[in-house]
């Protein structure tokens, strides 16, 4: 493949975090659960690597409960809600948040106790508005995401969460594509936090939930005793080892990073509109992540452009991986002012930390190649 341009969906595992990984496997394979000494290691290195990801996030080590990744993660704690909360407690979550944070929120606690937050016009929540929901509905939290997955949007998530404390309301916030492409310390200021290892070099299957107190516990899982009782099942030990030294390693070169991809996404919109009369960058007047650019296509669907750059050698998305249908992905970009017929062109490209100058003019390049190609109706190259 040319060039991999889908990293908000998922990020191809850092090299050292392979090698932490392996290296994990190979001598700290025990369970950490056990009793004899070996285990005894490994639950010591299990411990370690939790406090080292608490300093990568700010937060107190013993808030830190590891998970299978986000989607589990925001099932616990939306599972939690529902059985602590009054029963008539609603939460409030904004209009673009991930699946795993919607679904959850309306399976567990029902949909006519979870209120939407509307965004504005750049799909981004304002303080004025989360001040309304605060005052007309009282929801016992508010949910925003820190970083748009579809359109990299950030949200101004400390000013939201300081309007959350003047009122006593707890704030949650996914922060899945924030978490190891800007700095992460300033989380510890939120009661719940939620990432995903996959998406910032770490391996599949591992993710965490920072609570708001060291004792709370609303386990999803029910077994074992392990993550202090409130994550049952052997922890998987190597993978969190492996995720935890991804984000070490992309940590220290984030704001290098932002300054020279940032330059090199907004050459490539620059190309793609001179190419393209009429395609539309989705929030493009807003702060954004640095990889990350939702397009609306002047013409033709977004599945045949899909496929053709793919054939070209080229990956790309429709949108988030983790949606499909009316309420999926096509809900999230609607509310951040995409018409339903719009929806059909949406294409979504978003690189990684060493994603080169050269791979984002290929990558522009072959959009033309493909709209040719399209335009004419004649066979995709092979």
């Amino acid at each position: 493949m040319a060039a991999y341009f889908d990293y908000n969906a998922t990020t191809p595992v850092h090299a050292a975090a392979r090698e932490a990984w392996l290296k994990a496997s190979d001598e700290h394979w025990q369970n950490p659960s056990s009793l004899y000494r070996e285990a005894g290691l490994t639950a010591q290195a299990l411990e370690a690597a939790r406090e080292r990801l608490a300093d990568l996030l700010g937060v107190e080590p013993e808030r830190v409960v590891f998970t299978s990744g986000a989607t589990e993660s925001n099932n616990t704690l939306f599972s939690g809600l529902a059985k602590c909360l009054a029963p008539d407690a609603c939460v409030a979550i904004s209009a673009i948040e991930h699946p795993c944070v919607r679904e959850a929120a309306r399976v567990w606690l029902g949909r006519h106790r979870v209120v939407e937050i509307p965004v504005n016009e750049d799909g981004v929540v304002e303080v004025e508005v989360l001040q309304d929901i605060l005052k007309r509905h009282q929801p016992a939290l508010v949910s925003i995401m820190a970083a748009n997955n579809e359109s990299g949007v950030l949200q101004p998530w400390q000013e939201l969460l300081k309007v959350c404390r003047q009122t006593g309301v707890r704030f949650h916030t996914d922060a899945a594509q924030w978490i190891g492409k800007l700095k992460s310390t300033a989380f510890g200021a939120c009661d719940y936090i939620t990432g995903s290892a996959h998406k910032f070099g770490g391996s599949k299957g591992v993710g965490f939930l920072v609570v708001a107190d060291a004792d709370e516990a609303f386990p999803l899982f029910h077994g074992g005793p392990q993550e202090q009782s409130r994550r049952a099942g052997t922890e998987n030990y190597p993978g969190i080892e492996a995720m935890v030294t991804a984000l070490e390693s992309v940590t220290p070169i984030i704001a290098e990073v932002s300054a020279k991809q940032t330059l090199l996404r907004d050459a490539f919109i620059m190309q793609m509109q001179t190419q393209f009369v009429g395609l539309r960058v989705i929030s493009e007047g807003a702060p954004r992540l640095w990889n990350t650019v939702l397009m609306v296509m002047p013409r033709h669907d977004n599945l045949k452009w899909l496929t053709r750059l793919s054939r070209l050698g080229f990956a790309i998305s429709t949108g988030s991986a983790c949606s499909s249908g009316k309420e999926g992905s096509s809900a999230v970009v609607q509310a951040l002012g995409a018409s339903w017929e719009e929806l059909r062109r949406v294409v979504r490209v978003s690189g990684g930390w060493e994603t080169t100058v050269a791979e984002w003019q290929a990558l522009a390049a072959a959009f033309a190649e493909a709209g040719q190609s399209l335009d004419s109706g004649g066979r995709p190259g092979i």
